[in-house]
C-alpha cells in the first residue's frame, strides 16, 4: 500500500487492522473514481481562484487529472489494494507526476467532503438513469395499451372479480411508472446540493470559492452548512433508494402478475424464450426465471436501504461507520437499475393468449355491471347489489366482455382509459 494520507512519524500500523479498515473500500471506489477526479478538477480551479495554487500548477494538475481519467478508463491505471482508497490514489498519482503541486491538491479538503461530492455526483447520474428507465417502461406500456384491448379477468383477493382488459392492465403500470419517473426527477432536484468545500464538517480557514465549484460541477445549489453536509450523508442516499424502491415495488407487482399469468393454470401470457430457462433435471420445463428474479429484486433494494438506515444511528459529525454505506448503496442501486432495464423489452414482446383469457371470463363477473345498471335506473344500490348477487350466474346473459368494457365510462375505466392524459403527463417530464 502507498503511504497513508494520515501517516505520521513514529506511528506504527498493523496489517490486519489496516485490512479491516480498508475492507472493500478501494474496490468500491472504482465506481466513484471518475466523479472524484471531476470534483478534484473543480477544487483545483477554486484553489487557483483564491491564489493557493498558481495558474501553471492549475494547468498541470487539471491536465494530469484528465490523463488519470483516460488511463483509468483504458485500464492503464488500476485502482487496487496498493492504495488505501480512491482519494489517496489521486493524490499519490499527482504527487508522483508533479511533486509539490500534487501535494497541494488536498488543500482545504477532507476525504469526508471528497467522498460526499463524488457520491453526490454519482447519485445524480443514477437518478437520471432511473428516470429514463421509468419513462421508457411507461412509454412501452402506453404503446401496448393503445393496441386493441383484449378481455382480461380482473382479480381481487386472487379471485375472478370483474371484466378487465389488457389496455387497462398496461395503463395501470404506465401511470405507476410515470409517477416513479416524477419521483426520480424530484429526488434529483432535492439532492442537487454541492458539499465540496465543507471539509471534515466544520469548514476551513480559507475563503474557498464554493460558488465556483457549485457551478463547475453542475449543482443546483450549494450545501451551506458544513455540519449539515455530514448529516445529509446517508439521508440523501436513502432518498435515492426510496425513489428506486418505488419503481421496484411496481416492478415486483408486475412480475407477480406475469408469474401467475405464465403458469399452465392461467396461461394468459407467453414470454420470449430469452426470458425463460430450462430445468437442470426436468426436460419438459421452461421456467420464467427472469420474471421471478425481477420479483425478488425489490428485496435487494429494500435491504440496501435498510442497511444504510441502520448505520445512521449516529451523532452529528463524521463517523467511520458510514464507510459501510458505500457498498450497500452501490449494490442496491446497480442491481435495481439492471432489473428495470430489462422491463421495456419484456413488456414490448410478451404475448397475450386471447382465447384463453376470453374463456376465463365467467358469467358472474358481470354481476357488478348488473347492480350498477339497476342503481342507475333508480333502485337503491344495496337492494340492486343483493338482487345481482342472487342471480350472479345469470348475470352474463346477453353480455360480452366488450359490452361490459364499453359501458365502463367512469374516467380511467374500460371505455375511457384516458391514454392521452397519461401521455401528456409522460411528455411533460421532458419539459
Amino acid at each position: 500500500m502507498t503511504d497513508l494520507l494520515w501517516q505520521k512519524a513514529g506511528i506504527e500500523t498493523n496489517a490486519k487492522i489496516m485490512k479491516f479498515l480498508a475492507g472493500d473500500d478501494v474496490l468500491l471506489d472504482r465506481e466513484f473514481f471518475l466523479h472524484d477526479i471531476t470534483a478534484s478538477k473543480a477544487h483545483v480551479e477554486g484553489l487557483a481562484n483564491i491564489g493557493v495554487v498558481s495558474a501553471k500548477e492549475q494547468e498541470d494538475l487539471k491536465r494530469e487529472l484528465d490523463v488519470l481519467a483516460e488511463d483509468f478508463r483504458a485500464g492503464r491505471f488500476v485502482l487496487d489494494e496498493h492504495y488505501e482508497d480512491g482519494h489517496s490514489a489521486i493524490e499519490a498519482r499527482l504527487t508522483d507526476r508533479l511533486g509539490d503541486a500534487g501535494r497541494r491538491v488536498h488543500t482545504g479538503r477532507s476525504r469526508n467532503d471528497q467522498i460526499l461530492v463524488a457520491t453526490r455526483l454519482w447519485l445524480k447520474e443514477k437518478l437520471a438513469l432511473l428516470e429514463t428507465h421509468c419513462r421508457t417502461i411507461a412509454d412501452v406500456c402506453l404503446q401496448r395499451a393503445a393496441q386493441p384491448a383484449l378481455p382480461l379477468p380482473g382479480y381481487t383477493h386472487l379471485q375472478r372479480a370483474v371484466v378487465s382488459s389488457t389496455a387497462m392492465w398496461f395503463a395501470g403500470f404506465a401511470e405507476g411508472f410515470i409517477d416513479n419517473a416524477w419521483r426520480a426527477k424530484q429526488t434529483a432536484a432535492w439532492i442537487d446540493a454541492n458539499p465540496l468545500g465543507t471539509a471534515a464538517g466544520y469548514g476551513v480557514n480559507l475563503p474557498l470559492d464554493r460558488a465556483h465549484t457549485t457551478q463547475a460541477l453542475g449543482f443546483g445549489r450549494m450545501q451551506v452548512s458544513p455540519i449539515y453536509a455530514q448529516l445529509s450523508r446517508g439521508k440523501f442516499e436513502m432518498a435515492v433508494m426510496e425513489a428506486l424502491s418505488s419503481a421496484m415495488l411496481d416492478a415486483r407487482r408486475l412480475a407477480w402478475d406475469l408469474s401467475l399469468f405464465t403458469t399452465a393454470e392461467f396461461n394468459f401470457v407467453s414470454l420470449p424464450s430469452e426470458y425463460t430457462t430450462g430445468s437442470s433435471i426436468m426436460p419438459n420445463k421452461r421456467n420464467p426465471d427472469v420474471v421471478e428474479l425481477l420479483r425478488a429484486s425489490y428485496a435487494t433494494v429494500a435491504a440496501s436501504r435498510c442497511e444504510i438506515e441502520q448505520l445512521l444511528s449516529l451523532p452529528s459529525g463524521y463517523q467511520r461507520d458510514l464507510q459501510f454505506s458505500k457498498g450497500s448503496l452501490f449494490h442496491g442501486v446497480t442491481h435495481g437499475l439492471a432489473a428495470l432495464e430489462l422491463l421495456p423489452d419484456l413488456l414490448a414482446r410478451m404475448q397475450w393468449n386471447e382465447a384463453i383469457m376470453r374463456a376465463a371470463i365467467e358469467p358472474a363477473m358481470y354481476a357488478t355491471d348488473v347492480a350498477i345498471e339497476q342503481a342507475a335506473a333508480g333502485v337503491p344500490f344495496r337492494e340492486a347489489y343483493r338482487a345481482a348477487a342472487q342471480a350472479a350466474q345469470e348475470a352474463g346473459q346477453g353480455r360480452t366482455p366488450e359490452s361490459s368494457l364499453s359501458a365502463r365510462t367512469s374516467p380511467g375505466a374500460g371505455n375511457d382509459v384516458q391514454l392521452d392524459v397519461l401521455r401528456q403527463r409522460l411528455d411533460h417530464l421532458s419539459s
